[in-house]
């Protein structure tokens, strides 16, 4: 039934809802001030992330994360961390007062099998790089699979950000048991934060299915809605409008991949992005 639910959303083109008073992001992007901002600022300004500052000026994290609502005293789980770029900003800022959580997912579906070892290994690995790399106290660290999460563990969980994953998740043909296993683990209030490659709503499924790297808006919207989440914010914080999002090998032939070492398309700079709040539904 599951899987039927996700392939009737993700094989529809869906209009975009009407969201006046969402739209509270964008190009010239100015946050209200808030006590947690001077923390945000140093967690981005770290001199750990010398080698990741370039990527700044496409990905946004201060904006991003202040838009997503992530404060200090958090917990706050990030989906797929793989290479670290925002594990970087989000652990230092909320692993003093607050607890970060790596989040990945597990073996199995459509995961390709040459990751099993290193998922397997996560939930014991990831955690001591993160203390490394960061510092943090070692309480306010874990790792999880999300369709293993503890107990004691749901229902505790102030945000869960999917960075540029959820393609993955639909090519792979795990979302469906992902965002309901995230849902257990958010609080009433939590919140999904999502950033993902965005595709122009005309084109056809076969360019927007992820296998390209990049989804239609009103699809990732019809998807959360029907898996108990209700669209609580959007921002063009994120957008680039010189992608034009039909690649032949997708969102890799733009950088930082830059995969056909088409050295033109750097001028281009990252791709369009939509950036997605959702609130768990009661």
């Amino acid at each position: 039934m599951r899987l039927a639910l996700l392939t009737a959303v993700a094989g529809l083109a869906f209009a975009t809802p009407a969201l006046a008073d969402t739209d509270t992001g964008g190009a010239g992007y100015t946050p209200e001030l808030h006590d947690h901002h001077p923390a945000l600022k140093a967690a981005v300004a770290s001199a750990a992330r010398d080698d990741d500052r370039a990527r700044d000026q496409y990905r946004h994290p201060f904006e991003t994360l202040d838009f997503f609502g992530v404060r200090p005293d958090m917990t706050v789980a990030e989906y797929a961390p793989g290479g670290g770029w925002y594990t970087r900003v989000i652990a230092p800022y909320v692993g003093q007062d607050g607890q970060y959580i790596g989040l990945n997912f597990g073996p199995g579906g459509g995961v390709p099998e040459s990751m099993n070892d290193r998922l397997t290994a996560f939930p014991a690995t990831f955690g001591a790089q993160v203390i490394e790399q960061t510092g943090i106290p070692a309480e306010n660290v874990s790792a999880f699979i999300a369709t293993q999460v503890p107990e004691d563990v749901n229902g505790t969980v102030d945000r869960v950000l999917i960075i540029r994953m959820l393609h993955n998740m639909m090519r792979w043909g795990i979302a469906d048991t992902e965002i309901m296993a995230i849902r257990e683990m958010l609080a009433d209030d939590g919140m999904v934060g999502i950033v993902q490659h965005r595709a122009p709503e005309g084109q056809p499924y076969d360019m927007t299915d992820g296998n390209r790297g990049y989804l239609r808006q009103s699809d990732v919207i019809a998807f959360m809605q029907a898996y108990g989440f209700e669209l609580a914010g959007m921002s063009d914080v994120n957008a680039n409008p010189a992608d034009t999002a039909d690649w032949e090998r997708g969102v890799w032939e733009l950088p930082p991949t830059l995969g056909t070492k088409r050295e033109e398309l750097r001028e281009i700079g990252e791709s369009d992005r939509m950036t997605l709040l959702f609130r768990k539904r009661q």
